[in-house]
């Protein structure tokens, strides 16, 4: 049986909201104090609709952390459970390695790499069939992006040695 246990629950999530939001809020004020925040000859300041954003922001953020906080005893329901966050993480963490390997080994083999893990590994596919398609999708994406549209995409060491930019 799976562990349908929270994992976070609701409550706490909606304070880190609040506390993130808050936390932007701030930014925006503090960038906008940067500028002139008042009104000038010629109308509002660079830092005017900034500031007030900013602090309508902030007001926001600090009425939803005291509406969080005081529930925080009454809704014990679940943000996500554990069987949650593993389909989170089955889905999120090759896409993650996606992108790293993207920078290191460039677009074209890091999408080779990524379609046959998640092929062969959560879809169940063949590997043999889950390598000809992904060598399929790298060659469309060379044929639709940078020599049809003339969109270049990032290239790694071995484009680079094979002459492929």
């Amino acid at each position: 049986m799976m562990d349908e246990r929270a994992l976070v629950s609701r409550t706490s999530m909606e304070v880190a909201t609040a506390l993130v939001t808050g936390a932007v809020g701030s930014a925006v004020v503090w960038a906008a104090v940067e500028h002139d925040i008042g009104w000038g000859d010629s109308g509002p300041a660079s830092g005017y609709f900034p500031f007030r954003i900013g602090i309508l922001i902030i007001l926001a953020s600090l009425v939803n952390l005291m509406v969080a906080l005081r529930r925080r005893g009454a809704d014990t329901s679940a943000f996500v459970t554990n069987v949650q966050m593993r389909s989170v993480l089955a889905f999120g963490l090759p896409i993650l390695g996606f992108v790293i390997l993207s920078v290191f080994l460039g677009l074209y083999v890091a999408a080779i790499l990524y379609l046959v893990f998640v092929m062969v590994f959560q879809g169940g596919y063949r590997p043999l069939f889950a390598v000809g398609l992904a060598f399929a999708v790298a060659v469309a994406m060379r044929l639709i992006f940078p020599i049809w549209f003339k969109v270049p995409l990032l290239i790694g060491p071995l484009e680079a040695l094979l002459g492929l930019y």
